[in-house]
């Protein structure tokens, strides 16, 4: 991966809408030559998805915790955390849990109501998020720190 590609992912990790045309504008390359690139990293796996991003709070959803995990069956905690719209990540970890979930809900109430749902499953710590100062941080840094050759 060279600075161009860098540069490219750069500016999609920080709008993935970006029409090629104008990508190319931003790095001083073609159309073409830049959606080969976009397409060869979307190949080898460098680029494994776009998503959109929803505000939590936009739709209903106020409340949102982590959840420390020591289940007593992992695969019947797991069809349960996969079958839940309330658990948007799940992650397996070591030490004395064995999981960490993210949980976002409606209410304390409903967060309330999903550990009790838990209670079958193991046993857990809820942490329940009160700010997200550092809300989201992008992988790649910006162009202008100058930490790009940590990339290369």
């Amino acid at each position: 991966m060279d600075h161009v590609d860098q540069q490219i992912l750069f500016h999609l990790q920080n709008q993935a809408r970006i029409s090629m045309t104008e990508l190319g504008k931003y790095i001083g390359l073609s159309q073409p030559a830049v959606t080969e690139r976009v397409r060869r990293m979307e190949e080898k796996g460098i680029i494994s998805e776009y998503r959109t991003i929803i505000s939590p709070d936009k739709i209903g959803k106020h409340a949102a915790a982590y959840m420390l995990f020591h289940s007593r069956d992992c695969n019947a905690f797991l069809d349960f955390c996969r079958s839940t719209p309330d658990v948007v990540e799940c992650y397996r970890i070591s030490g004395e849990h064995n999981y960490l979930l993210k949980v976002i809900t409606d209410s304390t109430r409903a967060l309330e109501e999903f550990g009790n749902q838990c209670d079958k499953y193991g046993t857990y710590t809820i942490l329940i998020v009160m700010s997200s100062p550092i809300d989201h941080k992008f992988l790649i840094p910006s162009l202008e720190e100058g930490n790009l050759n940590m990339l290369s």
